[in-house]
Parts: structure tokens; sequence; C-alpha cells
């Protein structure tokens, strides 16, 4: 774990971030996820790597190369599948040195390990962020990364990581929610960094993996047959115009905020609300002044499209309220080649039927050729 909780800004004035959301996978992970992360580190080359939540598999054990295995069953046994499945995304960042953060989704806390000790797990690597380590009214999840000159002599940006989702045991059931005592540790501590800031608010970027129900307003209701629809539970809905990037299903959005957006409007240091979540979303849009954006999720164990990627912010230290954000996808980091093409038709989960089919057709021109050969003989 790194001492400090903060990054500055390269000496060229300039600071790469790269967003990887909904990794979402297991001890016997998916080759073509690997291999488009460490194509995407050495290409983007960040300064710091979020992971947006879900980034294990947590509630799923039925785990195997080929079908479904139960290869975990108690506490010390999923504990030991953790730790192979938190190193696919640890260690490659382990290696080049690159800082890395990370918040939790829905997924990583349904299970017998607890999100303390789960984060212990991620700690043990030298290139993580701490985390919240003193604040115990607020998840271990919840806390901030300050960003200052390349000189580390001013304050000059901040990355709100924000907790939205746990698994109460109890119940028996995921809460996908902001805690109030989020919104309250996060006004007072926007107001403190304020302070710092001569009574300027410091522009930020807030991450949360459940997107926040304002984001809502990037969308209106349609036909099914316009450009861009999907099913929603008012019949079908597209991106409004002015919204940038794609939609493949509607916003599952938070149940309660707690009025954070309200309080991001009131503190006004927040640039943009960034969440993932939603594996085939891929857009970014602004309501009352500050940006909505998600990002589609680098799973291939689980449901997605051609969208599965990584996201990138630039943040310039001469005007680090003015952000750019880009995104690539599978294919411009893997590339178009044969070889690239069938290393994502064999791990990506929505093509099961098709694997199925093709495994099914070579088995029967085999069985046919052995057939013939054993009827000549």
């Amino acid at each position: 774990m790194r001492k400090s909780n903060e990054i500055r800004f390269r000496p060229d004035g300039k600071l790469i971030i790269m967003q990887v959301s909904d990794p979402q996978d297991m001890k016997y992970v998916r080759k073509a996820m690997v291999k488009m992360l460490d194509n995407a580190y050495d290409k983007i080359k960040p300064d710091l790597v979020v992971f947006t939540g879900d980034n294990i598999l947590g509630n799923h054990l039925l785990d195997a190369r080929f079908g479904t295995k139960q290869i975990a069953s108690g506490k010390a046994a999923t504990l030991s599948v953790m730790k192979d499945s938190i190193r696919h995304i640890c260690e490659p960042l382990e290696k080049r040195k690159i800082p890395f953060a990370m918040i939790y989704g829905n997924h990583d806390d349904m299970n017998a390990v607890s999100k303390d000790e789960q984060a212990d797990i991620y700690r043990s690597y030298s290139m993580c962020m701490p985390m919240n380590t003193r604040n115990g009214k607020v998840d271990c999840d919840t806390y901030n990364i300050p960003v200052y000159s390349h000189d580390g002599d001013k304050l000059l940006f901040n990355l709100w990581m924000l907790d939205s989702a746990w698994y109460d045991k109890i119940q028996d059931k995921c809460f996908q929610a902001i805690k109030p005592e989020t919104v309250e540790w996060y006004k007072k501590e926007s107001a403190r960094l304020t302070s710092e800031n001569g009574g300027k608010p410091v522009p930020s970027l807030m991450f949360a993996h459940i997107p926040l129900p304002e984001i809502m307003n990037l969308i209106e209701l349609c036909g099914p047959d316009a450009p861009g629809a999907v099913p929603c539970k008012d019949g079908w809905c597209r991106l409004k115009d002015d919204v940038r990037g794609q939609m493949g299903e509607c916003p599952c959005i938070l149940e309660e905020t707690s009025g954070l957006f309200d309080a991001a409007l009131e503190c006004g240091d927040v640039k943009a609300v960034v969440s993932g979540h939603d594996h085939r979303n891929c857009f970014e849009g602004n309501y009352k002044g500050i940006d909505f954006i998600q990002t589609s999720c680098a799973s291939f164990r689980c449901y997605g499209d051609k969208t599965r990627g990584v996201r990138v912010f630039e943040i310039n230290e001469r005007d680090p309220g003015d952000y750019i954000t880009y995104f690539f996808n599978y294919d411009e980091l893997c590339g178009r080649s044969a070889g690239a093409k069938l290393r994502y038709f064999w791990d990506a989960d929505e093509k099961e039927k098709q694997k199925f089919t093709v495994l099914a057709g070579a088995a029967a021109v085999t069985a046919g050729v052995i057939g013939a050969l054993i009827k000549k003989k």
C-alpha cells in the first residue's frame, strides 16, 4: 500500500487517469480481458488507474474453465479464491509501478468476505492507494484523492471515491444506495478543501459504481423503431441528441442518493459524476452543469458487447477544471486480427450459443470423418 493518498501532475503538466469498470471476473480469468487491459496500460501509460466497482464476481462461486463447478465453500476457501481473482487486476499494475485506486460495486460485497477484508487484499499491493483508514463512519472505499501541482506546492484537483452498494446478509438483500453518512462526509471534506484553496472549490471528478438517478435526464422516451431505442419500464427510450456515445440498456440507477447531487451542486466542485454498472452503456452528457458519464464494462465473463474497453481522463495543470475524456474499445486496444477476433469470440460470454453451435458443428464434422474412415477400412 502506498503511504500517501495523493498524486501529482506530471512535470509536463498533464495527468492521465484510466477508468476500468466492471472487470467482474474470478479465479479462472478470461484471457481476453487481461490482454485488453495489458495493452491499455502500455498504450495509455496512465498516472492512475481507477477500478470503479464489480472488480470481481464476488457472489459467484460456481467458477470453472469450462461449465460450472463449485470451487470454494466457506470463508477460508472463498478468501483464497478472492486473492487469485484480485491478483489478476492488481498484479499487472504492480509490475508496471502504476498507482491504482478502487471502489466497490454491488457484486463485490455479496459473499462471506467483508469489504474491509477485501480491502486488505488490495492494500497488500504497494501501488494501491490507501483508501479510507481513519473514518469509521463511512465505508473503506469512501475517500478522496487530492491531486497536487507537479512540484507538490498546490492542490489543484480532486477525486471523490464513493461507496454505492452493500449487501445485508441478514435480509439477504443488496442495497444500492448512497448512505447519508457518505453525503455528510463529502460535504464536510469538500468544504475543508475549499477553505484550504482560498475559498474556491477544488475541481473534482466523482466516482460511484451505480449511476445517480439524475442520469435519466440524459434520456428521452421514444418509439421502438427510433434509432438507439432500448426497452425501459415505461416502454422505449434513447439518449437525447446532445448526449455523446451509445446506450445498450436503460440505466439501472441508485435506489437512494441521500441528496448527493444537490450537495454536489451546492459545493460547486464536481465537474463530472462517473459510473459503470450497466455493461453496455458508454456515454457522456450534462445536467445542470455537471457531466454524467457512464462507462461500459471490461469483463468478458459477464454480459457485454463491442464497447468493452476502458475510459481515459486527461487533466491539464494549467486549467484543471477543463478535463477531456475518451474511450478505447477492445478492437482499438487489441486490433482486428484473426487472433484478436477469435480471442474475443471465445471469451465473451454473450457468444456462448454461437460457441456451442461452432463446437457442435465441429464435433459433427469430426464424427463424420471418423465414421467414413472406419467404413472405408
